[in-house]
């Protein structure tokens, strides 16, 4: 009767255990998920940025053509 008890024990905790990884590996693809989307958020806002430099710069280049 030890062993199946045993055996049930081990099921259970290893159950748990994977239950508890899942979880951590949830919470790791989210906070990922979310600095990805910070990071994309700020590289697009620098294209911007830069965009509008270029354009401004464009912009004095062709006035000082003769």
């Amino acid at each position: 009767m030890l062993w199946p008890m045993l055996a049930v024990a081990l099921g259970f905790l290893g159950i748990a255990v994977l239950g508890l990884l899942g979880i951590r590996v949830f919470i790791e693809a989210r906070r990922l998920g979310l600095e990805v989307a910070r990071t994309t958020e700020r590289i697009n806002r620098a294209a911007e940025d830069l965009e509008r430099a270029a354009t401004g710069l464009a912009r004095t280049g062709e006035t000082l053509r003769p």
